[in-house]
């Protein structure tokens, strides 16, 4: 299906006012066998089309709904077509596309080939620029026109998006491969990021200007993720209390379970052992000796003690 029909579908089933689902039905009938909906530019189509108008087209924009709930179109197609769409003084427009971004930004994913998974990352980019670009627009129009509380309220609303988006680390370390990948395309970032600061004074609502500000450096923080330094891991391993279980689980099968306890708790209190550690790292020796000990007696010896001798454990939740 070439462009041209795949729009004139769109318009005909406008026109004859078909329901979101009799739309998909009727859509994949024309679907060229072994194309997909994103080589076809399905979210595109429909956002154009939805579009066009003042305010944007219901009809069609529950088309694209249906089409990312029922996954014939990738996150990344429907973020690239919104980033597209510059028109920010049309506010009906803005508002609508910043609800579908709701429909799936806390689920962002790719689950499929290299190249989809890059354009993943390339699509969040775009999308950052573009929440960056509407929030310089915004910040202009408040300079202009002073603080106008339908100029706050879309400013708000565009920066809200935009934090949603870069608080996860996940985020914008995908932003950052994307920067790694294409790195021109950071102009953009900077151009946007160079507008907003020199309107930033135009926001006089104090609280807005520091959650702009807050999401700038956020920004500007993408480029050195991979230079931070990251604190020294915890120290998470216990040999002591290994060798000391693998000690007891073969000398010591029979013995009584009181100063098996009594002799961990003091391991315990000597290295100073968060007690969901401890638990683990008795569970963890427990298995190694399971795994590790040949076919026969010896497994049965440390079955029975993984789980009957060391059920003591209840007894060391509370310590």
């Amino acid at each position: 299906m070439k462009v041209v029909n795949l729009k004139q579908a769109i318009l005909q089933a406008w026109k004859e006012r078909w329901s979101d689902y009799q739309w998909a039905i009727n859509i994949k009938k024309n679907c060229p066998k072994g194309a997909t909906w994103d080589y076809l530019n399905l979210a595109e189509a429909l956002l154009e089309q939805a579009m066009i108008g003042p305010s944007p087209n219901p009809l069609i924009l529950s088309y694209l709904k249906y089409a990312i709930s029922s996954q014939m179109v990738s996150y990344s197609s429907v973020l690239t077509a919104i980033s597209k769409f510059d028109d920010f003084s049309r506010e009906l427009c803005i508002k609508s596309l910043l609800e579908i971004m709701d429909m799936f930004s806390n689920r962002l994913s790719c689950h499929g080939k290299a190249e989809e998974c890059i354009g993943l990352c390339r699509a969040m980019l775009c999308t950052m620029v573009w929440l960056l670009q509407g929030c310089a627009w915004y910040c202009e129009r408040l300079r202009e026109s002073g603080a106008l509380p339908v100029l706050e309220n879309s400013l708000r609303a565009c920066l809200g998006r935009m934090t949603n988006l870069l608080h996860s680390t996940k985020n914008r370390a995908l932003v950052h491969i994307a920067r790694l990948e294409e790195q021109a395309s950071w102009t953009n970032v900077e151009q946007a990021l160079l507008k907003v600061s020199e309107n930033l004074n135009a926001v006089t609502n104090q609280t807005l200007k520091e959650d702009l500000e807050e999401c700038v450096s956020l920004v500007k923080g993408i480029p050195q993720m991979l230079s931070l330094q990251s604190d020294p891991p915890v120290h998470t391993s216990f040999p002591s209390v290994h060798a000391f279980i693998m000690l007891e689980g073969t000398m010591n099968l029979t013995g009584e379970t009181q100063p098996l306890v009594e002799q961990l708790m003091m391991i315990k209190r000597m290295q100073h052992i968060p007690a969901p550690l401890f638990v683990l790292e008795i569970w963890k020796a427990c298995f190694t000796g399971l795994i590790e000990s040949p076919e026969g007696n010896e497994e049965l010896k440390w079955t029975a003690f993984t789980f009957l001798k060391v059920t003591f454990t209840k007894y060391l939740h509370g310590t």
